[in-house]
């Protein structure tokens, strides 16, 4: 399977579907128990069917994360890869962005970021001071690409206004079930204005896909012979400049949340899902838009 890419009118492309790394080593903090074996093994299954793009932070399991990619990485062709990270909201002055970067690359063993992005807002940091920053890691070539995440409309206006490099994307929580980025404009401002949404959590947690399943949902899957999630994703992919990323441990999983790049429902059935999906939120129950 191929993963498809998507791309931007000022010519920033990446991968609809990438491979999530939160939990893997552990939560906010390292799980010592955990020497990260499992994990690498599911990323490299996840490169070998296919996927392109793995998006992990320095928060992560304390930079554990981190690791465990640079360990996945090893032995494919790091050009034909997309690799995402995150700078943590303690570490957004500038010369902490600065060694930040550099620490994660240390940890990625990769000579580049694909795409770096400032995880979480900290109004204690001006948002001129982080940006300034990035910019100079793109022009060194550290970075290729540089974003945010969890950024408001205003927010987003303003590190653009400020960047001398397009903000080419946000990494917000976006699925069938929360919908602020659609409420709040966040998804209009990124289609109108050639940046990519990447939306995480594309399953709420598999709390989509358990014992209260919406009946909608089984309807469609049922319909089109697909899995569950393979829906959840096709809606969030048959909408512009939306791309999405998922963590999984299991080879069927990955492969049918792969598979699901490939093909759109009709129209009829996105709006049904867009308009009657039931339970919506329209502010995130994990990590609000500010």
């Amino acid at each position: 399977m191929n993963d498809p890419e998507k791309q931007l009118k000022k010519g920033f492309s990446m991968p609809s579907i990438g491979l999530g790394t939160w939990q893997m080593g552990g939560r906010e903090t390292r799980n010592r128990a955990d020497n990260g074996d499992s994990s690498v093994q599911a990323l490299i299954d996840g490169l070998k069917m296919g996927y392109t793009h793995i998006d992990t932070a320095e928060m992560y399991a304390e930079g554990f994360a981190e690791e465990i990619v640079g360990r996945a990485l090893a032995g494919f062709d790091r050009s034909k890869l997309f690799l995402t990270t995150k700078v943590w909201k303690t570490h957004l002055n500038y010369d902490d962005v600065l060694r930040a970067a550099e620490a994660s690359l240390k940890r990625l063993n990769s000579d580049y970021i694909d795409l770096y992005l400032i995880h979480q807002v900290n109004d204690a940091v001006p948002l001129e001071e982080t940006i300034r920053a990035m910019n100079r890691l793109r022009a060194e070539g550290i970075v290729r690409s540089i974003g945010v995440s969890n950024f408001s409309v205003d927010r987003l206006k303003r590190a653009q206004a400020c960047s001398e490099a397009p903000i080419v994307a946000n990494q917000v929580h976006y699925n069938l079930k929360v919908r602020e980025a659609d409420v709040s404009g966040m998804l209009k401002y990124c289609q109108e204005n050639d940046v990519m949404l990447i939306a995480w959590r594309p399953f709420q947690k598999g709390g989509m896909l358990g014992d209260q399943m919406p009946k909608l949902l089984l309807d469609l899957a049922a319909k089109y012979g697909k899995s569950p999630s393979e829906i959840a994703i096709a809606w969030l992919l048959m909408q512009k400049n939306v791309v999405t990323i998922s963590m999984s441990h299991n080879p069927l999983h990955m492969s049918r949340n792969l598979s699901a790049a490939g093909w759109k429902m009709e129209q009829e059935d996105f709006d049904l899902l867009t308009e009657r999906y039931p339970g919506q939120r329209s502010v995130s129950d994990a990590v609000p838009l500010s």
